[in-house]
């Protein structure tokens, strides 16, 4: 049942979403009649039809997917079709202490801390102030952000953790990363590094497989939707395309 305070995904049968926190006296404008009065959302079941003016909306309980896509941002993001490569990749689940380079808004964070909970940790880094804020509010409003620890962090200064299981990093420059990374991840622990240009994987890759790494692949993630019409089924005219590629290696033991 939804309680106050819950966050409820509410879809519209044209595709339109809204993600809401439930509290009373708060109302929620929609493109499809009246405002809708999120205390009447208060002990209704997750996949109920909730009746609008002009037609009726599916509630729903979030995943990390709309969290991400919903996450107030202020700079660009890493998409979900990333966020599950890269999270098979690293091999990361519950329990993994995970560090993250470049927090952004917050979007892979969400992913990552998913995965490593109940037991695990996200350590993420970030230089400014304002990004690790709202980060943390991102975090706060999927309930997630008591597995994370946001720390700032200056120059290429070495993480305070060792023997972690898997590093992330999301900067323009990874190569100048890559002695810290090594110092901090554990023995066959994994790396990843995403950049959007040739150039960038490139030079992360020779940085990499200097420092002694290992099983380096580079990829790029794309996904065509499908509209599944009987008799007239055929690809969305619209794609995410390119966002980063993704470059990844091992540490093996000296």
């Amino acid at each position: 049942m939804i309680q106050e305070g819950d966050q409820v995904l509410i879809w519209f049968e044209d595709d339109v979403t809204y993600l809401v926190q439930v509290m009373p006296n708060r109302k929620l404008g929609i493109h499809q009649g009246r405002p809708v009065e999120l205390a009447d959302l208060i002990g209704r079941p997750y996949g109920d039809w909730l009746d609008v003016e002009n037609g009726r909306a599916l509630l729903l309980e979030p995943t990390v997917e709309d969290h991400m896509m919903k996450a107030r941002r202020e700079s660009g993001i890493i998409y979900p079709k990333d966020a599950a490569v890269i999270l098979m990749k690293l091999g990361i689940r519950s329990g993994s202490r995970v560090i993250e380079i470049g927090t952004g808004s917050g979007a892979l964070t969400l992913a990552l801390v998913q995965q490593v909970i109940p037991d695990g940790k996200v350590f993420t880094y970030d230089r400014r102030e304002d990004f690790l804020s709202l980060a943390e509010a991102n975090l706060n409003k999927a309930s997630l952000v008591s597995y994370v620890e946001l720390k700032k962090r200056i120059g290429n200064e070495p993480f305070g953790e060792t023997e972690v299981d898997a590093v992330v990093s999301d900067v323009p420059e990874p190569w100048h990363e890559v002695e810290a990374i090594k110092a901090s991840l554990k023995n066959g622990g994994r790396v990843a590094a995403l950049n959007p240009t040739y150039n960038q994987i490139e030079k992360a890759s020779d940085a990499f497989q200097k420092a002694g790494f290992v099983k380096i692949e580079a990829m790029e993630i794309l996904v065509r939707g499908i509209l599944p019409r009987l008799g007239k089924t055929r690809p969305e005219q619209r794609m995410i395309g390119h966002t980063e590629f993704l470059l990844f290696a091992v540490k093996p033991a000296s």
